[in-house]
């Protein structure tokens, strides 16, 4: 692997409603500079999948473009972004700077085709710039959530799938596959669902904390699909978006997303 160099490089990036990043930046004088994006990898594990783009002129102030098309299926996780000055030359990391999202905000394309590929750029906690993206057969956009007494009421929108008679919503204990609820999901228009959730069902006996993660399954024989909020330009969900917890059952029960952008809901016994 190439040396890695610091730097105040910084990139500018805008996202159309398609999928399609388009990178800008002023580096200095360099023949032949690409933008790599390296897929970051599981701790422990070396890196194995990099992408590289052309950088081309752009204009007659110097700055230079490189174009991320939505045709290119890249791996679901984060990508970092760094600079390559020249063949020989050591990767420097990049830093974000400006960020046009707006055409992510309301969640492009009505009815997303499978597989559903989204990416979000995104600055990093120590400030660098990258690629959130997600790559799912099919995905269940989460909408409002409601907790009213002790009762959740999810709302979703599927895309990459149809939604068919007898389609559930189905909570699923993590570490343990086998323990589920299953709730009914009620058609609202087109591929939209909702689905309400009685609370006291997730409770648990242990005094400890579980997790349920959220899917639905459109069709009584179909795969469960995954429940999320992944179409908008908001790259990590969870600290941003924090639900009121309930008590049922014995239990403190909060909805959440998951480091994914997945929903799942807390469940914590009080006895």
């Amino acid at each position: 692997m190439s040396t890695e160099r610091a730097t105040r490089l910084r990139a500018d990036c805008s996202a159309d409603a398609d999928g399609r990043i388009t990178f800008r930046l002023r580096p200095p004088a360099a023949a032949h500079t690409r933008l790599l994006l390296v897929l970051r990898p599981k701790k422990g594990r070396p890196e194995e999948t990099t992408h590289t783009l052309d950088l081309a002129p752009f204009g007659d102030d110097g700055e230079v473009r490189a174009v991320l098309e939505p045709r290119l299926a890249l791996a679901e996780g984060r990508w970092d972004a760094y600079l390559l000055r020249g063949p020989d030359a050591g990767r420097e990391r990049l830093r974000p700077g400006l960020r046009d999202l707006r055409a992510l905000v309301d969640g492009g394309p009505g009815d997303r085709p499978s597989p559903v590929a989204v990416r979000v750029p995104y600055a990093t906690k120590d400030g660098f710039l990258a690629i959130r993206t997600w790559l799912r057969t099919a995905h269940a956009e989460a909408g409002p959530l409601d907790l009213t007494g002790a009762t959740m009421t999810v709302r979703a929108r599927l895309h990459g799938a149809e939604l068919s008679e007898g389609a559930v919503v189905t909570l699923r204990l993590r570490g343990d596959r086998g323990t589920v609820r299953s709730f009914p999901a009620q058609p609202s228009g087109g591929r939209a669902f909702s689905c309400a959730v009685a609370c006291e069902e997730l409770a648990v006996e242990a005094a400890d904390t579980r997790f349920w993660d959220a899917f639905v399954r459109p069709a009584a024989d179909a795969p469960l699909i995954r429940i999320g909020r992944l179409l908008d330009d908001v790259a990590d969900r969870k600290g941003v978006f924090v639900y009121p917890q309930v008590t049922a059952g014995g239990s403190a029960i909060r909805p959440y997303f998951t480091v994914d952008n997945d929903l799942a809901v807390e469940v914590t016994a009080l006895r």
